[in-house]
Order: C-alpha cells, then structure tokens, then sequence
C-alpha cells in the first residue's frame, strides 16, 4: 500500500510537471512559428477539442482495459505528442504543432480517469481521506515543471532538445512505476469478463445517473474556478491594478500556493466534517475570494482574495472525483463524465472570458464564474454524502469467464476485489 501510494503521487506529480514544462515554453513556440496570439489559441482550441473526445471515449477504454493497460497506452500516446511537440517548431509546420497538442490533450484525458479511480481505490484501502493529496501532488509538479520551463527558456534550449527529454524521461519514469502505483489484482476462481460492447454501455450509462450529472456540475465549478484563475488571474493584474509582470505572476503563485496547502492539510478537515460540509465552505471561500479580488480597490486586498479563491478552489475538483467514483460498477465511466464537464468549462470559459474582458475588464470579466460556482455550491451539499446508486448492475456488461483469471485493476474501484474497503 505504502509503495502504490508513493508511485502514484509519483504519476500525479509528473502529470502536472508535463503541463507546465509545455505551458512555460508557449511564448517560444509562438515566436518561432510567428503566430499571433489568436492563431496560438486557436492551436490550443483543436487541442481541447481533442481531449473532450478523448473523455468521452476514456470511461469505456479504461472499463475494459483496466487501470494499468491504460496508463501504459496514455504513457507511450504522450511519448510521441512529445516529438511532435519539438518537432513542429523545429521543421517551422503549425500543422504537426497543432497534431503534437492534440495528441498530448488526448494523452491527458486517457491517463486522467485510471489515475483518479486508483487514487480512490488507496484511499478506502487507507480509510482515510488522501484523495486531495494526489491532487497536491500535481499542483507541486506544475510549480517543478513552471521552473524547469523557465530554466530552458532563460537558457536558450532548443525546443525539440527539451519536449523529447521530457518525452523520454516521463515514459520512462511512467513505464517503471504504474505495475507498483496499481494495486495488486486479487486473485478470483471466476473473473468477471467485458461482454463485447459492454464497456461501452458501461461507460454510457453514466451519462443516465442524475447524481453523477449534478456532480459534473460541482467538478465544473472548480475547473471553471482553477481554469480561470490559471489564464486571467495574473493578467488582471497586470492590466487592472497596473502592475509589474512579475508581480502578477507572484500573485499567481500565492493562488496555486494556497490550493496546494489546501490539498495537503485539507484531508483532516473532509475526515471530521464530512465530504459535504467541506465542499460548501470550499465553495464558498473560493466565491468570497474570487469576487474580493475581482473587485479589490489596491494590490495588497487583491492578493488576499486570491489566497482565499486558492485555499477554496483547492478541494472542490478531488472532493467531486472521490465522491463521483462511489461503489458498484461503472466508476471509470462517472469519472469520464466528470471529466467531461471538466474538459468542457476548460474549453469555454478561456475565449468567452476574454470577450467579455474587453468590454468590462479581466478583474470584472472573472466574476461572471460565480454564478456556476454558488450553483456547484447548493448542488455539492446535497449530493456529497448520498450513496451511488448505480444505473446498471453488474450482471447487465459482465459475464463470467472461462478459467481462473484475476481480476482487472479497476475491479477494485468497482467493489469486484474483496481489498475495495468501503468506507
């Protein structure tokens, strides 16, 4: 147990290390493919289009594959998005580009449900809530990668020189710890087998449970919450209380700061008060902290929200994904949903907002966010403690299989291996 948990946030940390690493490095790869700002978010658009349907194709996927298939096949897709990636600004193509960014958008999706279904198949092992300390993980990656990204851009490293050693080292790093990050499948006389199409209607079937939907919506509010302060916290400030780039970006790092902090010290909180009540006051602060700094009069009052939007936002997207995965069949497929909302507030919120920042300003242009959040709010508080019930059983996409076969990894977060300990 203690060796899956430390590789998994091992997996954790690396996911979030490639993101920013590729995220530091975008002014370059606009500079050497002379695209105007427009023209780079229209590459990223086409990316984001790739990861929404990479989402909806994740649930059934990693339903018949199983958790550690599927991470191996999300490690080798993003190996070659990598050289892509180089390989585009190097050869001077916005087409291979924009193919690399679309490869790795869908490299994310694949990888993201196996990791979070595992991550919540350790927490009932644990008995303990340690779910947002995965997410923590990613957080204090993306600071890593943030920093490796800005090293390679201060000195000058070729692209193609960078993208492929992350590439290499990532697959690498991946490939050794996945067979230890999932758990151990428990041995069964009779396993249950995928009836050809079975994960499919699985996965779909999801889309039919009214619960899982409502927490969509709760997950859709924190990305809607860490998407916008990611693209327009620091540019708000800049713009709106004219000050220095970097002091922009330290307030920036204040809000990822205190997400983090949430994420790691945040576990005893959900332990002692429940999943629910958290929730709320997570919702809540994020609310009170995204409109103080959006409405901030000087700098000093603006950093003090973002620390609260931060210390809000921190625990609403691992609550809603802990609480999505549940008992009985189908978790991959509720979490692709969840994901989906996810994927499709990442993929809205950046463009509309902007529009409406050059009529009202980015500061003002955030807080048209809150409505989704307080909505998040009301929901999240009502469905957090309730149990899933599942819209298809087990009986309906399995049949037995013939032979002594053990179970796949993702049986356990299916309540199929006797080591799910429900909580």
């Amino acid at each position: 147990m203690v060796i899956a948990r430390s590789q998994l946030l091992g997996l954790y940390a690396l996911l979030g290390l490639t993101v920013a690493t590729w995220l530091a490095r975008l002014p370059t790869v606009r500079a050497e493919l002379g695209l105007s700002t427009g023209e780079l978010g229209t590459v990223l658009l086409v990316g984001a289009l790739g990861s929404l349907t990479m989402v909806l194709a994740a649930g059934s996927l990693a339903t018949r594959w199983g958790s550690r298939r599927t991470l191996v096949v999300a490690a080798w897709v993003y190996a070659v998005a990598s050289v892509l990636l180089g390989l585009g600004p190097w050869i001077g193509s916005v087409e291979v580009l924009t193919l690399g960014v679309v490869v790795m958008s869908m490299s994310f999706a694949l990888g993201n449900v196996p990791l979070n279904v595992q991550a919540v198949v350790i927490e009932r092992q644990m008995r303990r809530t340690v779910v947002p300390q995965f997410h923590a993980a990613f957080s204090v990656g993306a600071v890593v990668g943030s920093g490796l990204g800005a090293l390679a851009a201060w000195g000058h490293l070729a692209l193609p020189v960078q993208f492929i050693a992350v590439g290499v080292g990532s697959l690498a790093w991946r490939l050794h710890a996945i067979p230890d990050a999932v758990l151990p499948e428990a041995p069964r006389v009779r396993a249950p087998r995928v009836r050809r199409g079975g994960a499919l209607r699985e996965s779909m079937a999801a889309w039919r449970e009214p619960r899982t939907l409502v927490l969509g919506v709760v997950v859709m509010a924190g990305a809607l919450s860490e998407g916008t302060a990611n693209t327009w916290l620091a540019i708000g400030v800049v713009d709106g209380l004219h000050a220095r780039e970097a002091v922009g970006a330290l307030v920036f790092a204040a809000f990822v700061g205190s997400m983090t902090v949430a994420r790691i010290g945040g576990t005893r909180l959900i332990d002692r008060l429940g999943r629910a009540a958290v929730l709320a006051v997570s919702l809540s602060l994020a609310v009170a902290g995204l409109v103080l700094y959006g409405l901030a009069p000087g700098l000093a009052s603006a950093v003090l929200g973002a620390v609260a939007w931060g210390l809000g936002t921190g625990l609403v997207i691992p609550i809603g994904m802990a609480t999505v995965t549940g008992h009985g069949p189908g978790a991959a497929g509720r979490v692709a949903v969840v994901s989906a909302f996810a994927t499709t507030a990442n993929l809205a919120a950046p463009p509309a907002i902007g529009v409406l920042a050059e009529a009202v300003g980015v500061r003002h242009a955030v807080l048209s966010v809150v409505a989704v959040m307080i909505v998040g709010m009301v929901l999240g508080r009502r469905v957090a403690a309730e149990p899933v019930v599942p819209a298809v059983a087990p009986s309906a996409t399995r049949e037995p299989a013939v032979g002594a076969e053990p179970a796949t990894p993702l049986a356990a977060a299916h309540g199929q291996c006797p080591e799910a300990v429900t909580t």
